[in-house]
């Protein structure tokens, strides 16, 4: 569908996937599998029992591994010519230089807690490499809902608008592309904040105590494989199949 060149261009790739829960695990089983030569692998995280019902990674036979080894594993295993770098790393400011060295052609954002969200994605828009943005995927049900387009229009997502918050307060641009759904989200799927030594499997060592929010296998893996479109849009340019790429109509709109 691509070409000869469309290919060539996706094997000189270099794609950052940074966050491999539900989201990143399916945006990384697609880039594996379209050819893109060379991934960089970011989670500070092991699989627990919890992510069987949505992580691509999560399986009897994962329990407590590292992430990042179990994905480093499944994309040799589909692409053994792909050049695979894993980093087991928290993302915050210490780290960043190694989660943005070279830089990357592209950084895909499936970070799910605020902080290090949007230490990652102003780093990217201050040193100039393109970002794009997974938003809230948990307590939609809705598939049809599921968007593409620039952070400063998205609506219906609470964690969107933190995020736009945190990067005008930074001075920093909004015209992030991202993918997100306008689905509202139901107060009923809300749950109180975490604070039971019971569920601190839902959490990572480091950070806040945060809300467990229930999410859909199907929801997330559809999010994770809609960045990985957006994502060889931007590598293929104009050699993408479908004319009318959202990628540019989101830049178009944002730009008006």
């Amino acid at each position: 569908m691509v070409g000869a060149e469309g290919l060539q261009r996706l094997h000189s790739a270099h794609v950052a996937v940074v966050g491999l829960g539900a989201v990143g695990s399916y945006a990384t089983e697609a880039l594996a599998r379209a050819g893109v030569g060379r991934l960089r692998l970011v989670d500070f995280d092991v699989v627990h029992p919890s992510n069987i019902n949505r992580q691509l990674y999560a399986l009897e036979s994962t329990l407590d591994r590292p992430k990042t080894e179990v994905a480093e594993a499944r994309v040799r295993d589909i692409n053994p010519a792909c050049e695979v770098e894993a980093l087991r790393v928290f993302v915050h400011s210490d780290t960043l230089g190694q989660v943005l060295a070279g830089p990357p052609d592209i950084v895909i954002d499936a970070i799910d807690s605020l902080g290090p969200k949007l230490e990652l994605i102003a780093t990217a828009i201050t040193q100039g490499v393109p970002v794009i943005s997974s938003m809230g995927a948990a307590c939609r049900t809705d598939p049809t809902r599921v968007r593409t387009g620039l952070l400063t229009e998205v609506t219906m997502c609470p964690l969107a608008r933190r995020v736009r918050k945190g990067l005008r307060r930074r001075e920093l641009a909004t015209d992030v592309p991202c993918v997100f759904s306008d689905e509202p989200v139901s107060p009923r799927f809300l749950a109180p904040p975490v604070a039971d030594a019971a569920v601190a499997d839902e959490q990572l060592e480091r950070g806040r105590k945060r809300r467990v929010l229930g999410s859909l296998p199907t929801l997330t893996g559809i999010f994770g494989l809609t960045v990985a479109n957006l994502a060889l849009e931007i590598l293929l340019g104009e050699l993408f199949p479908r004319p009318a790429s959202s990628y540019n109509a989101a830049r178009a709109r944002g730009s008006d």
